[in-house]
């Protein structure tokens, strides 16, 4: 079995580049516990690793493969069913003539579960952030204080920021799932603030590794006072970043989830205005529109790599 693990990590390694592993999606979910958490891999500078082996965790009894299989047997079924319905199981005309969408509501506890929060205490800051269910159980509330102090580890030069992700979409024997936009023209959000700006990400799953830290970004900006705002962002006002930095080659999503070079995952909030002290949003929900009206395809400039003489 840790011959298995040391192989599976390295072919992991080595295929990087590519989205899609052969060996990982069939086993992975019989993993989970052993291997890295995509959201909590970060170590701190200093620390030690863990020493436990990962292949001990690992439960092979004959149970729980049994269970394993029965369930990702159901959710390939019920995949299946729904491709032969249409794109995202309903039907093709359904499909087409749709003009508004809610991709996710809060309105309990699961809804909330679908999303995880993370904060600079990663890295050794002390900004604080929380997530709840709002009033009535009517909205999600993402509450918290900010906190700029740079934590004295001698390499950390910036601090101060929160945020809340959705996790990826995960289908069938551990399948990553990707979201199909390419119907919509803007993201379209109700939210309630506190007068704060807001970063709106959308992460992609890129193919090549020296993409992966690449997601598109814009900002919204929050009123404050009693009263629900309604957002709309077009898609194409998101511009290219990566690690923090504005991209100078930029190019619009790709809303489609068969994009062999782009997909997007997920989408997420960031805080990170540089003023210490208490922060507050309610989100209703996020959905996506196709805005008629809106005819702009990109709104930045795009270099021609390879210009004519």
């Amino acid at each position: 079995m840790a011959l298995t693990t040391a192989l599976m990590n390295s072919a992991s390694l080595r295929g990087r580049c590519c989205r899609h592993n052969f060996f990982l999606p069939l086993i992975g979910p019989l993993l989970s516990g052993s291997m890295s958490k995509p959201y909590s891999s970060y170590r701190r500078p200093g620390s030690q690793p863990e020493k436990k082996t990962s292949w001990k965790n690992v439960d092979l009894s004959f149970k729980n493969i049994f269970e394993f299989l029965k369930t990702q047997l159901s959710l390939l079924k019920e995949e299946s069913k729904e491709y032969l319905i249409g794109p995202g199981g309903r039907p093709l005309n359904e499909y087409l003539l749709e003009q508004t969408k809610v991709v996710w509501e809060f309105r309990s506890q699961e809804d909330l579960n679908k999303w995880v929060i993370s904060s600079d205490v990663e890295i050794g800051g002390k900004s604080e952030v929380y997530l709840k269910l709002g009033r009535n159980n009517q909205a999600a509330l993402l509450y918290g204080t900010l906190n700029t102090e740079v934590p004295r580890d001698g390499e950390t030069k910036y601090s101060g920021y929160c945020s809340m992700r959705a996790k990826p979409l995960v289908g069938s024997f551990a399948r990553r799932k990707y979201y199909d936009w390419s119907n919509f023209n803007s993201l379209y959000l109700r939210v309630r603030g506190d007068g704060r700006p807001w970063m709106v990400n959308i992460y992609t799953d890129p193919y090549f590794s020296h993409q992966k830290d690449d997601l598109y970004n814009y900002f919204m900006f929050t009123r404050g006072g009693p009263y629900w705002e309604e957002i709309k962002i077009p898609f194409s006002k998101f511009f290219l970043s990566s690690r923090g930095r504005v991209q100078d080659s930029q190019h619009p999503i790709w809303l489609d989830k068969a994009s062999f070079l782009w997909a997007i995952c997920t989408l997420g909030f960031t805080i990170g205005d540089k003023v210490d002290g208490p922060f507050q949003l309610e989100i209703d929900f996020i959905g996506l529109l196709n805005d008629r009206a809106h005819t702009e395809e990109f709104a930045y400039e795009m270099y021609e790599k390879n210009p004519k003489v």
